[in-house]
């Protein structure tokens, strides 16, 4: 099968392009509802008809648009060090792409939406920003792995069955544990959460379950039937926010007068179309989502890595950028593999690979 007709069947599967639900009233905590053994929410988040998406699928072949980089990204092994220390009082984190990160507070070692294989699915695309900047097989003890939802590019296979002896609690949204109980993991070492559980999985941290606007399947027979899932994370010293993937919706203002405000959030910034814009936020939304949210600093995820949309591969950066100067908000910017923390934020590397892919059309 061509490569650009397997990365469009993925694309159009995952990022919300043939997605369907129900329209349901809610209370006012906003919760999911569930009948004949699928998910939903009181939002149509996908309104493309069929022209629509043979537009969008014929752009998609046949438009390339800068959608993957012309020249090598800068990457940085992983140091492993900070991650490892079990320190009070301190904070790091480790983008590794997409949106997988590493994370480091007050001690505690999580993991979120951890994906380490260079290609998530067969039909999907490859990584364009080269392998995942750390071997797996070098992964120091993990107290605790988070999933927001089961798509490909968040929940992988081989990523988990790699780890599982490694980590000590994994935690997910609701039906998600079928998937890492058919790949080996101890039921025991498994929590599930609907929106607005909380859990301890370790004295001094708490974990709590919260909405996001989005969809969930691993094919065409699946859609919907596991919940998906924002999360906020609380240690003695820090409270962060992880958005998982989201269209913006009024949740986030609901969780920040909740459960906010938030040292820093890591939200979603790519693979948005006007087409599928109900389950992909736009990088000013975001900016907007980390307001809403109380969030101090802003650190981007969901771009970078994977060919999923019609933009160019820096366009997230661009727009974030600007809209965030516009509003006074710091931004963390990490290249694949680097640690940052409140002190060291990174830079905008992005910006000569840029300038290189679009000297080269």
């Amino acid at each position: 099968m061509n490569i650009h007709l397997k990365t469009l069947i993925f694309s159009l599967l995952f990022t919300g392009a043939i997605m369907t639900t129900s329209a349901h009233a809610l209370d006012s905590l906003p919760m999911p509802g569930h009948k004949d053994d699928k998910f939903y929410t009181d939002v149509n988040p996908m309104t493309m008809n069929i022209r629509q998406t043979l537009s969008t699928s014929l752009e998609f072949l046949f438009k390339r648009k800068n959608r993957t980089p012309k020249v090598r990204l800068p990457v940085q092994q992983t140091d492993l060090a900070p991650f490892s220390q079990k320190v009070k009082g301190r904070f790091n984190s480790t983008w590794l792409g997409h949106s997988s990160l590493m994370i480091n507070m007050d001690g505690f070692r999580i993991l979120l939406d951890p994906v380490f294989e260079q290609k998530v699915s067969i039909v999907g695309p490859k990584r364009f920003n080269g392998p995942a900047p750390l071997d797996i097989n070098l992964l120091p003890a993990v107290d605790l792995v988070i999933v927001s939802h089961d798509h490909y590019d968040h929940l992988n296979k081989f990523t988990i069955k790699r780890i599982k002896d490694k980590v000590n609690l994994f935690m997910v949204p609701l039906g998600v544990d079928a998937h890492l109980k058919s790949w080996g993991v101890p039921e025991e070492k498994i929590i599930t959460m609907n929106w607005w559980d909380s859990h301890e999985p370790a004295k001094g941290l708490k974990v709590t379950a919260c909405p996001s606007q989005h969809f969930s399947g691993r094919g065409l027979l699946d859609r919907n039937q596991t919940l998906w899932a924002s999360w906020v994370i609380e240690s003695p010293t820090y409270k962060i926010f992880f958005s998982g993937d989201s269209g913006y919706f009024s949740g986030f203002s609901t969780i920040g007068k909740a459960l906010g405000p938030f040292d820093m959030t890591f939200m979603e910034c790519g693979a948005y179309d006007p087409s599928w814009h109900g389950v992909h936020m736009y990088p000013e939304e975001t900016v907007k989502a980390h307001q809403d949210l109380g969030g101090g600093v802003l650190h981007p995820i969901h771009w970078g890595t994977f060919n999923l949309a019609l933009h160019p591969w820096y366009d997230p950066m661009v727009r974030l950028k600007t809209a965030a100067e516009a509003s006074g908000i710091t931004i963390a910017t990490p290249m694949a593999g680097q640690t940052i923390d409140f002190n060291t934020l990174g830079a905008p590397w992005w910006e000569a690979p840029m300038r290189e892919t679009i000297s080269k059309n």
